[in-house]
């Protein structure tokens, strides 16, 4: 493959310091892509850029994009700055997540924290960027998923789930929110196509919540940056399992549940939108 296959193009990748959004970050540079590095702290994100420049990536098609997600406030200024600056946005990778707290923990919004990193953010990025992913023609959204989703159950009169608790029940819906609401992120006509998947058991920050051995992360970034490829096709809303179109969680493909997640998501992320 070309290693220019992508040199027009412009990626912003979420959660980028290490595990799978760094390799996809490295991946994607490799291609030519221009790849905003998203981290949670500038200090993160300058770390990950010079790692990147170590490995071999040109720096002057990296940018340091920092936006600590379990505050919605910090979402919309990346999402702003990104507006600024990219009129056109081809890849959002939406990789950014964090295991659930062993206690329910809510961020200064109100919400669980792992449902706020793992999908609220990813939600509210695709609304705010969706003119400049729509400008860009054929602009991809792939969000980095799980198979967890497939354990999952949506609690609509609970979300954040503060009545009963449990961590791995939390990190899992917040897992199923991102799959199911993957194609309300590429309306019809947008130009978009969204992809929801999962890159495989992957030796990252999130492994001890599946209690098995992991394989490269590159792996799992190799996943998700085949489904960013202009030449591999996608089915807009659909769900990937290590690149191959795979079955989800019934729930998430039906359309009633979907709208309500929309609806709850609109008013969880409220102001920041």
């Amino acid at each position: 493959m070309s290693d220019a296959v992508l040199s027009a193009r412009t990626a912003l990748v979420t959660g980028a310091s290490s595990g799978i959004g760094w390799e996809s970050a490295r991946l994607l540079a490799g291609l030519g892509a221009t790849v905003l590095v998203h981290a949670r702290t500038p200090a993160e994100a300058g770390d990950a850029v010079d790692r990147l420049v170590a490995a071999g990536a040109r720096r002057d098609r990296l940018v340091e994009l920092a936006a600590d997600f379990a505050h919605l406030s910090e979402v919309a200024v990346l999402a702003g700055t990104v507006v600024k600056h990219y009129p056109a946005l081809d890849l959002l990778v939406n990789n950014a997540a964090v295991m659930a707290p062993e206690r329910c923990t809510l961020t200064d919004d109100g919400n669980e924290v792992s449902l706020q990193v793992n999908f609220l953010a990813a939600h509210l990025l695709a609304k705010l960027l969706r003119a400049p992913l729509s400008a860009a023609g054929d602009a991809r959204i792939v969000n980095v998923s799980s198979s967890l989703h497939r354990t999952a159950s949506m609690n609509w009169s609970d979300p954040h789930r503060a009545k009963r608790y449990s961590r791995v029940a939390a990190y899992a819906q917040s897992q199923l929110a991102l799959t199911m609401a993957t194609a309300d992120m590429a309306p019809a006509g947008s130009g978009i196509t969204a992809v929801s998947l999962n890159p495989g058991l992957c030796e990252t920050a999130l492994l001890p919540l599946y209690g098995r051995v992991g394989g490269p992360a590159a792996e799992g970034a190799a996943a998700v940056v085949r489904l960013c490829l202009p030449q591999v096709p996608l089915l807009n809303g659909e769900y990937y399992d290590g690149g191959e179109l795979a079955p989800t969680a019934a729930v998430a493909q039906e359309e009633r549940s979907q709208k309500r997640l929309v609806k709850l998501a609109d008013q969880l992320v409220g102001q920041a939108a």
